[in-house]
């Protein structure tokens, strides 16, 4: 695709993390447009949206240009809106097969769609099921969510937004834009060029910290203990090391003291959001996060024993409990 002045911007998924990159893009005056649902997506419609962040203050986007899938497609379809030329796609992982038929409807092979999942396989997903745009990998950095309708609330400074393409035929001049345009609106944008590790990176912290939490059913303070919760975090972090390096990618020695600093600097009573769900009895994104990685180990033809016990445990304790609730 030739570069545009102004990029056209579609935001999948108002919370934390897609409402604020939607806000600040927008608040530097990029062109946005955001899909939501609810009473969120009612809100932001009256009122606009509200962000109170200690990055730069409190500001309301308003009007919001916020629409859900349909309207969306009605726009499109009577002239009232281009094509996006960047797509986010800020949803959970059980959502994302589900906005695939709307994803199709809204892009060709010249959009850029941009997962930020917490999930490591997200991108590779999408770009199976969307043969036609260019689909990056992606992750993000922030403390953010849903205050209220029409208001999210973002807990601390730090909001980086690392993107790009897992092959380098598929690199692309507007990939650098995208990143001029998130810097411009006061977020750190950094267009990876190594984004399987990027985001394994990640990965390496997030999934420890919701699989441990889970199987122990503890908040981090229990993690922060010297003990068995901490071994087996240890042990899970060290896991995702021998995945990445199975992978070809050459994972830092200092893996593991980096995500306990990461864990010693948590508030005590934090938690994964995969276990807010589970403890909710909502949907989670316990497949993508946890039973995923005995998965991807066997693909690369080796054994994650701390995960397979781990994965087994909460199969067999979050079965039962569908089991018991359903009958």
């Amino acid at each position: 695709m030739k570069e545009k002045n102004v990029l056209n911007y579609l935001i999948i998924g108002a919370g934390g993390c897609g409402g604020s990159i939607g806000a600040f893009m927008a608040r530097a005056g990029k062109k946005v447009s955001f899909i939501a649902r609810g009473a969120h997506k009612e809100i932001m419609k009256r009122d606009g949206l509200s962000l109170e962040t200690t990055r730069c203050g409190n500001f309301t986007i308003n009007p919001a240009d916020v629409f859900n899938e349909e309207e969306y497609l009605q726009t499109l379809k009577l002239g009232a809106a281009d094509l996006p030329d960047v797509i986010f796609v800020c949803v959970k992982f059980y959502s994302l097969q589900g906005i695939v038929p709307f994803l199709k409807a809204v892009s060709n092979e010249h959009t850029v769609i941009i997962p930020i999942l917490n999930v490591f396989t997200a991108g590779q997903s999408l770009a199976r099921w969307l043969p036609e745009p260019v689909v990056t990998d992606g992750c993000m950095y922030i403390a953010a969510e849903i205050k209220s309708p029409g208001c999210i609330v973002q807990k601390g400074d730090i909001f980086r937004v690392v993107f790009g393409v897992r092959n380098p035929e598929d690199e692309r001049p507007v990939l650098k834009a995208v990143e001029r345009d998130l810097k411009d609106s006061g977020i750190d944008g950094i267009l990876s060029e190594n984004i399987r590790y990027d985001a394994l990176i990640k990965f390496s912290l997030i999934s420890p910290m919701a699989a441990c939490g889970a199987y122990y059913d503890v908040r981090i303070g229990q993690v922060q203990k010297p003990g068995e919760i901490r071994e087996t975090f240890i042990r899970l972090v060290d896991e995702i090391g021998v995945l990445g390096r199975a992978m070809g990618l050459d994972m830092p020695a200092d893996l593991v003291q980096r995500n306990l600093k990461l864990i010693d600097d948590l508030l005590p009573d934090a938690c994964a959001s995969m276990q807010r769900d589970l403890w909710q009895g909502k949907a989670s994104e316990i497949d993508g996060i946890v039973y995923a990685v005995p998965e991807m180990a066997k693909n690369f033809g080796i054994s994650l024993p701390v995960y397979e016990k781990v994965a087994k445990a909460l199969k067999d304790r979050y079965s039962r409990a569908g089991e018991i609730s359903n009958r």
